[in-house]
């Protein structure tokens, strides 16, 4: 098995092992997420579609409260501490949503879903920030465009079994056992973490690793330093933007899927069930991708034309869908693109914080991934709103998605000219 990972994916001596280990940390994170996630998706239907747009903005909220908590833990204890604290965190949250879940009537559930909704879109946005955060500076950057491909694998089969598991079980133990196996799987990854810093603190892991030139930021020493070091960088601003576009067409999306899946006349289990089943597609096709395209693109077109694959896809699928506003094109649409930001766009987006000192990897790319991430959607969950007060549909959107996925697509070309100028600038 080793021999042909290293074959497959350019393995190097002593990488097998680490490699391995990131991606089982991996797909811990996203299996407990995606047990999870069609929990969330249920509950907003049955708090009412109308009343999603103010759940979006309860998420950019509660982001908004957790960062100076967060920006106290990376500002005072090293990763191998901070890192268990955040993850036993939500696992213990869980272990109290269990509970409420057994114990509330039907008024009081539709009420704990929404604190679930909310909580959940948190918990996604911050768990996943900041594993590649950690991967990031283990790795460094000449591995991260080896090994990135590899670590994204481990997370999409965790993301298929998640959605397996509720799509199997939801409707048989019930959601409250589901929040359980959730918990359990990130205490297994706070074991994985002690040992993944160990093999990263090793002496000569990162000798080989090619000199890179930081991109220049201000220190950010402050619990709000990530704003900071953000807004005071070009690059990270450009890192940020992409980003914002990506969640803004995402919610378009999301709230077209909520208004057709909610005229269905299935069960609360069953719609779970039903979302369950779409991510375990996605997923699927996601990992098919990694094994056959992401390293590979990584390597031959590098990261800024990786990157720019994702707004030009989503052009032409707001194209189809202006033309057959229907549930099958919406389908294809929203997996294919989803495949493609997982697969393709979010190792190639990560890859961009190998060139960046520890302050923005914790700091700076926490902001950047869970409040200019949550802007984009209460952005877009705001304009959706409008046009429904309106009386307007999906139409208006698809019509802005050619001129935002071509400011999208610049965005992408330029981040990846200038890692590459930081990587070039102390080559030979």
């Amino acid at each position: 098995m080793r021999r042909r990972l290293q074959r497959a994916f350019d393995l190097r001596p002593g990488e097998p092992v680490v490699a391995l280990q990131s991606a089982l940390l991996f797909y811990l994170i996203l299996s407990a997420y995606y047990v999870l996630r069609p929990l969330r998706e249920e509950f907003g239907l049955a708090a009412g579609v109308e009343n999603l747009p103010r759940m979006y903005m309860g998420t950019l909220a509660g982001t908004i409260a957790l960062a100076p908590c967060f920006g106290w833990l990376v500002k005072r204890y090293r990763r191998e501490v901070f890192l268990p604290i955040v993850y036993r965190f939500f696992a213990v949250n869980l272990l109290v949503f269990q509970l409420f879940v057994r114990l509330a009537d039907p008024a009081q559930m539709l009420s704990l879903g929404r604190v679930f909704y909310i909580w959940l879109s948190v918990f996604n946005m911050l768990a996943v920030s900041l594993f590649w955060s950690f991967m990031a500076e283990g790795l460094g950057y000449a591995r991260s465009r080896r090994l990135f491909g590899l670590v994204a694998i481990g997370g999409t089969a965790g993301a298929i079994l998640g959605s397996a598991l509720t799509a199997a079980l939801v409707e048989r133990i019930g959601r409250a056992w589901l929040m359980v196996i959730a918990a359990v799987m990130l205490e297994g990854g706070v074991h994985l973490i002690a040992r993944l810093v160990r093999r990263f603190d090793a002496a000569g892991f990162l000798a080989d690793e090619p000199p890179v030139a930081p991109v220049a930021t201000r220190t950010g020493r402050s619990v709000l330093g990530g704003v900071t070091l953000t807004f005071t960088s070009p690059y990270l601003i450009a890192v940020a933007g992409y980003l914002f576009l990506y969640s803004l067409t995402s919610t378009f999306l999301y709230f077209e899927q909520a208004h057709i899946v909610d005229a269905q006349a299935l069960t609360r289990e069953g719609k779970a069930a039903l979302f369950a089943r779409i991510d375990l597609w996605t997923n699927i096709l996601t990992i098919a991708c990694e094994i056959l395209l992401t390293g590979r693109l990584l390597k031959k077109l590098g990261t800024g034309r990786v990157l720019a694959l994702l707004p030009v896809g989503t052009a032409v699928g707001f194209a189809a869908l202006a033309l057959r506003p229907q549930l099958l094109v919406l389908a294809l649409f929203q997996v294919l693109r989803r495949a493609a930001n997982y697969a393709l766009a979010r190792p190639a987006r990560e890859t961009l914080f190998t060139t960046v000192g520890n302050d923005v990897r914790y700091k700076a790319k926490s902001f950047i991934d869970t409040f200019v991430y949550r802007g984009g959607d209460a952005l877009g969950a705001g304009t959706v709103e409008a046009l429904g007060v309106a009386g307007l549909g999906l139409g208006p959107l698809a019509l802005i998605g050619v001129p935002t996925a071509a400011l999208w697509t610049w965005l992408a070309l330029y981040l990846g000219r200038r890692q590459r100028a930081a990587t070039d600038a102390t080559g030979p």
